[in-house]
């Protein structure tokens, strides 16, 4: 019996005589162009902010605040050998349950050379642009080496893997989503588990694939399982003559999950039940959910699109998880149709359907308006594992599931050709004009930058130091949250050596009758809800005995050395004028910043 090795090196021998044309080696020229490519497309996409480094993401620079901080994260894992799965550096005293946060270990800890030579911010965008081009170069060998075999349908496939709308409004920030290279290697390596033989080999190494991937994004994990298993299913079920290769599957698939189960077993147990684990998200982050209208609809980031007509379809710019365009979801639906013989096509289909139908949320909204028809998330959203999902989420999972489409009817296409010589041209012809009308309009633009304040010098000169010794901790005004996440930017460069009293990340509500749901701050405490109201209102309000007692206990809870303000904020007079007020103290200007010594207070 062959092994899918053997038959792809076969098919790629076979397809290099046909693309060689009298030239030996073709063939390899072709991967090089392709990977060249999705290089380019990747710098192409990040371009602004490699031409210029003091510019960060326009649309999101909370998250980018957040993975810088991350970065630094991992890489004092390595250098200092601290505890991986949480850290006291953030959210003093009580800390930040990392596993239930985007840590990505899987990437930080690799990249430390990268964030200690060159710091967090080159880390953070060497990772968003490398996991583009990982991404589609993975997609690529494994269309062109196992699944088609061809390698010009295989490129255009793996393109729109890696560079459709969704993804890159991910790359907005979220450089754990748009890395989906370890995706294809779980595939190749499920398919592996047929070849007889070899169950154990390749079911550790399965396991070790599914261990890399849940320390990048569990929920890319948990579609890709989802959407796997009925692929699976459903050729299982259309070739009997599969099914003699149960055994050393199944056999395989035991074994991948004894691996993964044993490797994951302590980090999901910190995850689900250790110190911040919470249960599920908000209702209102349920809530987000694909507009239907979305996915005929182009995204602000492709040639085709606009803000303008984007912005009421969701809910910011890094979640336009959808937006195929008319002529590509038209395209698609009849390629489904064309290629309905084939198996795979319609277990494809059938995962798409899914989820289509998960994206919708609990209740469907057409072009900005809810219609009042609920959706079949209604009934799952409250689930175990599925109340952590972003419903909206599930729409972003078709695009591998597209782009393999586009690969299969790529080749389809090509068999044609073949078949009937004499109508090539029109073919060909007919196949370049669908492509350009679907594909053209989607291609993407540059994301779009803004320039970032330079970090104080109070914390590039190392002035903090002495406010932190004995376990202290920096107070920031505002306190740093969704809205405001600069002093995580700021901590990364210190190399986490600057705590941070509260923070950006997701804890758990812990207030009566909260449920114990994700915030993404810590819980409020009375003075960071007055300068919440600060900030929004540009105002000081009336401060009574008991704000003033509530503000030293806060200040000794988070065992505060100095609270510190930027100037340069809109609302920093006012900030200021409260913080005094409160206090009693008087600050200080010390490296760009204002500056409360608050130490006589708390000790």
């Amino acid at each position: 019996m062959t092994t899918p090795e053997s038959d792809a090196a076969r098919g790629a021998a076979s397809e290099d005589r046909l693309d060689e044309g009298g030239w030996p080696g073709r063939g390899r020229w072709i991967d090089a162009a392709a990977v060249l490519s999705f290089v380019l497309l990747a710098f192409w996409v990040t371009a602004r902010f490699w031409l210029h480094p003091d510019h960060g993401i326009r649309d999101n620079r909370s998250d980018q605040a957040q993975f810088q901080w991350m970065m630094a994260h991992g890489a004092r894992v390595v250098t200092d050998f601290v505890y991986p799965f949480a850290s006291d550096r953030m959210n003093v005293p009580d800390g930040v349950n990392l596993m239930a946060n985007t840590s990505v270990l899987s990437i930080s800890l690799p990249m430390t050379p990268i964030t200690v030579l060159f710091g967090p911010r080159t880390a953070f965008l060497v990772f968003l642009t490398a996991g583009m081009i990982a991404t589609g170069v993975a997609w690529y060998f494994l269309l062109s080496r196992v699944l088609i075999r061809s390698r010009g349908p295989a490129w255009l496939g793996a393109g729109f893997c890696a560079f459709a709308p969704a993804m890159v409004s991910h790359a907005n920030a979220h450089p754990n989503i748009v890395s989906q290279f370890v995706v294809p290697l779980i595939i190749w390596r499920t398919l592996r588990l047929t070849e007889p033989g070899r169950w154990l080999r390749n079911g550790v190494l399965l396991g070790l694939v599914i261990v890399w991937q849940a320390f990048l994004n569990l929920e890319i994990l948990l579609m890709a399982a989802i959407g796997l298993g009925v692929v699976i299913l459903a050729v299982a079920i259309g070739r009997p003559e599969l099914r003699r290769a149960a055994r050393p599957f199944g056999a395989g698939l035991g074994v991948a999950v004894v691996v993964a189960g044993a490797l994951l077993a302590y980090p999901l147990h910190v995850q689900l039940a250790g110190p911040g684990a919470y249960q599920g998200l908000s209702r209102l982050i349920r809530g987000y959910r694909t507009d239907l209208a979305s996915y005929v609809a182009w995204s602000r980031e492709s040639l085709a699109g606009d803000a303008r007509t984007s912005a009421h379809l969701v809910k910011n710019p890094t979640e336009e998880n959808a937006f195929f365009g008319w002529p590509l979801a038209v395209g698609v639906v009849a390629l489904v149709w064309w290629l309905r013989r084939n198996v795979v096509v319609l277990g494809l289909a059938a995962v798409g359907v899914v989820f289509v139908l998960f994206s919708l949320g609990r209740e469907i909204r057409l072009d900005g308006r809810d219609t009042g028809i609920p959706g079949p998330w209604a009934a799952l959203e409250k689930l175990p594992l599925l109340h952590s999902v972003v419903p909206t989420r599930w729409s972003l999972a078709l695009t591998p599931i597209v782009g393999v489409l586009l690969a299969l009817g790529a080749d389809q296409t090509r068999r044609l050709v073949r078949r009937h010589p004499a109508a090539r041209r029109q073919i060909r012809f007919a196949t370049a004009t669908v492509l350009t009308m679907a594909l053209l309009p989607l291609l993407p633009t540059p994301l779009p930058s803004v320039r970032l304040k330079p970090v104080p010098a109070f914390v590039t000169s190392g002035a903090w130091r002495p406010y932190v010794a004995g376990g202290h901790s920096v107070v920031t005004l505002p306190l740093p949250d969704t809205d405001y996440s600069e002093p995580l930017r700021w901590a990364a460069e210190t190399r986490l050596g600057m705590p941070l009293a509260r923070g950006y990340f997701l804890y758990p509500d812990t207030r009566p009758g909260a449920g114990r749901v994700a915030l993404f701050t810590a819980p409020p405490r009375p003075t960071s809800t007055f300068f919440i109201r600060v900030r929004r209102t540009n105002g000081v309000p009336p401060i009574t005995p008991q704000d003033r007692a509530a503000a030293v206990d806060d200040l000794r809870y988070w065992r505060a050395g100095a609270v510190i303000l930027d100037p340069r904020l809109r609302q920093a007079e006012a900030l200021r004028q409260g913080m005094t007020e409160l206090t009693g103290v008087e600050p200080v200007s010390v490296g760009g910043m204002w500056l409360w010594d608050v130490r006589p207070l708390v000790d």
